[in-house]
């Protein structure tokens, strides 16, 4: 959220920006770790280093950090690479709890006060054990002020937080993944309600973004490796193999390609149902009660966001216009430098682009 957890970080007293290190992001997943760093440039942002190192499926059990030693191991390499001693960092949607309210007060820390005061009817922790932020969104009647919340274990944050200790690197900022998702992939001031559908290895991330700010969120747990088990089970090839063939053929119906179509799409419906149902329950909440605003368009994102077919097959389905994104959209125009990283990579990056536009962004 807009203050990124900086209440109970550490880091609450982070450098003024001209003594901080270059824009930075890190995002630790249960797939790997991602590192991208930032330069300005006359004409504006540029991409000036990235790195990705994978993680064994060993490293994380249902979104936690079991391996610490593996995780500190890829996270100085990555950050080596990317040439990284301080960053942002990223706490996992699947580990977190948004939350929308009132509250009374006639500020920041009095709109804190009522929210404690109530923490527990909120997120399903011990408010003793739990860090959260929040943002302002609106108001109501009765001069109370409609705020959006997102609430972590404290042992969450506190892992996440040993790991960059243990390389010694400096976290300047937390924050749920999605809103960097969405810093990423949405213009600045973009107000548009928009559904954000993240596409990683091993699941897939759904997001309701309302002007810039996350107002639903949930995981999948089915991602891009799935349409490769589907694959190596259909060919009888090996998991590289299976990689070319789901990026060449895709979801894309062609004359005999029917029964490899049938193979991916048991897979890829499951995925289709679980965004439908979610879009339907918001659509249906902003049509009726006008407690939303409807959604207008889907942005694919994540390493898997690019399968040939994918975008087509899912606005079909969900009626609302579809495309992939694009984690440069606030950057330097495409007339005046190019990425050095590949397209469909850079999809995978997303969420560590927009932890390294936070201090582009935030005031």
């Amino acid at each position: 959220m807009s203050s990124a957890l900086r209440e109970r970080m550490r880091t609450a007293f982070a450098p003024p920006r001209y003594l901080a290190q270059a824009r930075a992001g890190i995002d630790i997943s249960t797939s790997g770790v991602k590192a991208v760093r930032l330069a300005t440039s006359p004409y504006g942002l540029m991409l000036a280093s990235y790195a990705e190192t994978l993680l064994p499926p060993t490293a994380f059990t249902n979104g936690e950090i079991v391996d610490h030693a593996v995780v500190v191991e890829n996270l100085m390499t990555a950050a080596t690479t990317a040439r990284i001693s301080s960053t942002n960092a990223a706490l996992s949607e699947s580990k977190s709890y948004l939350f929308e309210t009132t509250v009374s007060g006639n500020d920041r820390a009095g709109w804190r006060t009522s929210i404690e005061q109530r923490l527990d009817e909120l997120v399903p922790l011990p408010p003793a054990l739990t860090s959260f932020d929040f943002v302002e969104v609106g108001h109501q009647e009765k001069s109370e002020t409609l705020v959006m919340g997102i609430g972590f274990a404290q042992r969450i944050v506190d892992e996440t937080l040993s790991v960059f200790d243990e390389v010694g690197i400096q976290v300047r900022a937390l924050e749920g993944e999605n809103s960097a998702i969405a810093r990423a992939l949405l213009p600045v001031g973009d107000e548009t309600t928009v559904l954000i559908i993240d596409v990683g290895k091993t699941t897939t991330k759904i997001s309701i973004v309302s002007k810039g700010i996350p107002r639903f969120a949930t995981t999948i747990a089915i991602g891009g490796h799935a349409l490769t088990l589907a694959v190596q089970k259909y060919f009888g090839v090996t998991d590289a193999e299976a990689k070319k063939v789901k990026a060449e053929r895709g979801i894309v119906p062609a004359l005999g390609n029917e029964e490899y179509l049938a193979a991916m799409l048991s897979t890829v419906s499951a995925i289709r149902d679980e965004i439908s149902n979610r879009l339907d329950y918001w659509q249906a909440r902003a049509t009726q009660g006008g407690v939303h605003d409807p959604v207008s368009h889907a942005i694919l994102a994540g390493g898997n966001a690019s399968l040939r077919g994918f975008p087509e097959y899912l606005e079909n389905a969900l009626q609302i216009p579809v495309v992939i994104g694009d984690v440069f959209t606030n950057f330097a125009s495409r007339d005046t430098w190019l990425p050095p990283i590949d397209y469909t990579e850079s999809l995978a990056y997303a969420t560590a682009i927009g932890l390294a536009l936070y201090d582009e962004q935030m005031p």
